[in-house]
């Protein structure tokens, strides 16, 4: 599990109890609870994200909160290293050799790749069916993506729809002065939901999904990449050399805990 998004989420529930308690004690935190305000400011902002998608994007929305938990190990120095040994493989036994290679490969994306090359595909033909496939896969992200974005966009939005349903509310009773104060912070408590539902839920977890977007498609441009340069019969060191480009420099010194290409 990655830790630091549940450990986000939880520090800033905590924070904002924190907050309240501290100024208003238990009662005070009753206080931000309105059963109406949360019908219209929840149930209003998730018909209103409904609304502007098709059903299987909206319930794959929803599930896709779960991604941000997932603690997948992607390395680039690693598959930079898997690469070099597969070049290796082929520059020494020749591209066909690749094909027994593949068989304990675990990223079906790198599998797929060599299994092209080692079927002679034209290396212009590989690099297009492995960036059309990359692409599909960063559009499924960005369907996910643009879900979270489009809930923290109404989240605020239905809840300044509920505040302005207080206010008239409480406008028409202006001529009872005991009434305005109590209507006014139940007014302003579905402000306080839509700012909750950006703010602590659906921008950062639309973030995280972005961090993890990107942090994959790197992943997959270094494997087209590696494949092509393999496929073209490069020398293993100028593949490493080239694939590190991708990294930040820290990571270029020692890209997967030591080896480097063999001549």
């Amino acid at each position: 599990m990655d830790i630091a998004s549940l450990a986000g989420m939880l520090l800033g529930a905590a924070m904002f109890i924190y907050g309240v308690i501290s100024n208003g004690g238990v009662a005070g935190l009753e206080s931000m609870f309105d059963k109406a305000s949360v019908i219209i400011t929840f149930g209003g902002s998730i018909a209103g994200t409904l609304e502007s998608h098709k059903l299987p994007d909206f319930i794959a929305g929803l599930k896709s909160i779960t991604l941000i938990f997932k603690n997948e190990t992607l390395n680039p120095g690693e598959a930079i290293q898997h690469i070099i040994d597969l070049s290796n493989t082929a520059r020494k036994e020749g591209l066909l050799a690749l094909e027994e290679a593949a068989n304990g490969i675990e990223d079906e994306f790198l599998k797929k790749g060599i299994m092209l090359v080692v079927d002679g595909t034209d290396p212009e033909l590989v690099r297009g069916i492995m960036e059309t496939d990359l692409s599909c896969i960063s559009a499924r992200h960005k369907k996910n993506i643009e879900f979270w974005e489009k809930w923290a966009e109404l989240g605020p939005a239905w809840g300044m729809i509920g505040t302005l349903i207080g206010l008239i509310l409480m406008l028409k009773k202006l001529d009872d002065p005991s009434t305005i104060g109590p209507s006014m912070a139940v007014a302003l408590v579905t402000t306080l939901y839509g700012s909750l539902i950006a703010n602590w839920l659906c921008t950062p977890v639309a973030t995280k999904l972005k961090v993890n977007d990107t942090m994959e498609m790197m992943m997959k441009e270094i494997t087209v990449e590696g494949i092509l340069s393999i496929q073209a019969g490069e020398n293993p060191r100028v593949i490493e050399e080239k694939l590190k480009s991708f990294l930040s420099p820290a990571e270029r010194a020692n890209p997967a805990d030591g080896g480097g290409g063999e001549e």
